[in-house]
């Protein structure tokens, strides 16, 4: 059975990421890592809706959100201290397996706002491996994920602290 958990990114301490998100209804965070660079993750059963927003607020800088279909899809949330927000799915040839209606989640758009909320975090994107990973599959949604941060400038971090 696949992960039907979720995940958090900001840049921010991995203490002050545990807090920020206990703050904004984050139930069940099991495990965490700090990425480098100021950015840490924490795994979680499930962010709640809205998470993403609440937690840029919280931070002050860009975070990104990630919940998971038993590890077949993944749905994206980017926001901004400043307001900007995009979503993205992961997985799309899997999530049209599930009936998900991926025309909702418009790779365009998606890029464009991953491309800005790097560059509100002061990192340098690959727009080409972003393209990739939102028009890409794989056997688990976390490995585009893994994929994904690496892609925006964050180097991925497995559950527990170690490097990927």
């Amino acid at each position: 059975m696949g992960n039907s958990g979720g995940m958090a990114v900001a840049r921010a301490t991995v203490a002050e990421l545990r807090e920020f998100a206990a703050e904004a209804g984050f139930e069940d965070v099991d495990a965490d890592a700090d990425l480098g660079g100021g950015w840490s993750v924490v795994y979680c059963a499930d962010p709640p809706d809205g998470a993403a927003a609440a937690l840029a607020r919280r931070t002050g800088a860009p975070v990104l959100t990630v919940a998971y279909l038993d590890s077949d899809v993944g749905f994206v949330e980017g926001a901004t201290f400043a307001g900007g927000r995009w979503k993205a799915l992961l997985n799309r040839d899997t999530a049209e397996d599930y009936e998900i209606p991926v025309d909702r989640f418009p790779v365009e758009a998606a890029l464009a706002g991953a491309l800005d909320w790097a560059a509100a975090g002061g990192l340098t994107a690959d727009p080409d491996a972003v393209r990739a990973v939102l028009t890409g599959s794989e056997a688990f949604a976390e490995d585009l994920t893994d994929r994904l941060l690496a892609a925006l400038g964050i180097a991925p971090a497995a559950p527990g602290g170690e490097g990927v």
